[in-house]
């Protein structure tokens, strides 16, 4: 199978992993770019404060969202680029939760994608002193990008998985996977407790944000 998949990778308002402001999606179809987008989100309601701390890290303001997509207006157009590919992001673990909590926070069904973590791949692939995204980024040729930008952090991560794969001889992500001793695993949905209510206002939590 050819190395197809799609990098995602989102910003949030707050520490709260429901509060995506900001997503970017990259396309690769046989280890080439062909596509990529992104756009603003508003926050699910009681998860839509804005942190300073992540304003200064991704420079997004509550006001810059004002009249952009809410998750579940822009959840159709997020799955439609998705398709039925594995999606890959840098410490994808985050990124997959932003998913999750997100349509719990809405109250939409979560889809249940499959995806690798490329900062896992990284530090089985790479020898560095730090496996943070543009360090990595770097190491795959792919340097001098604006980080946190949802985008461009995207194309960062397609970057490195695409030059991983080539470095262990990998034609997919499977093999990608298998090869630097990974795993390919799945977002997986389970039922809200009966009564739980994710969106309630005070919902943030104060610990700080998970940052790739």
């Amino acid at each position: 199978m050819p190395l197809d998949f799609t990098a995602i990778d989102f910003e949030t308002a707050n520490s709260s992993t429901a509060s995506a402001c900001a997503v970017g999606l990259v396309r690769v179809r046989d280890g080439i770019v062909v596509a990529k987008t992104g756009w603003l989100i508003q926050p699910p309601p009681g998860h839509d404060r804005f942190f300073e701390l992540n304003i200064r890290i991704h420079g997004i303001q509550p006001e810059d969202v004002v009249g952009a997509p809410t998750w579940t207006d822009q959840l159709r157009d997020l799955a439609g680029f998705v398709g039925s590919d594995v999606l890959v992001a840098h410490n994808a673990g985050f990124d997959m939760a932003v998913i999750k909590r997100a349509c719990e926070a809405t109250g939409d069904d979560a889809p249940a994608y499959r995806y690798a973590c490329s900062l896992q791949v990284a530090r089985r692939v790479y020898d560095l002193d730090s496996y943070r995204l543009p360090f990595v980024a770097a190491e795959a040729g792919f340097a001098d990008f604006p980080h946190h930008n949802a985008t461009a952090d995207a194309l960062a991560c397609a970057h490195v998985m695409i030059d991983a794969a080539r470095r262990v001889g990998a034609d997919d992500i499977e093999g990608l996977a298998e090869l630097a001793g990974v795993r390919v695993s799945q977002i997986v949905v389970a039922a809200p407790p009966v009564g739980a209510d994710a969106g309630v206002p005070g919902a943030v939590p104060a610990a700080a944000p998970a940052i790739a």
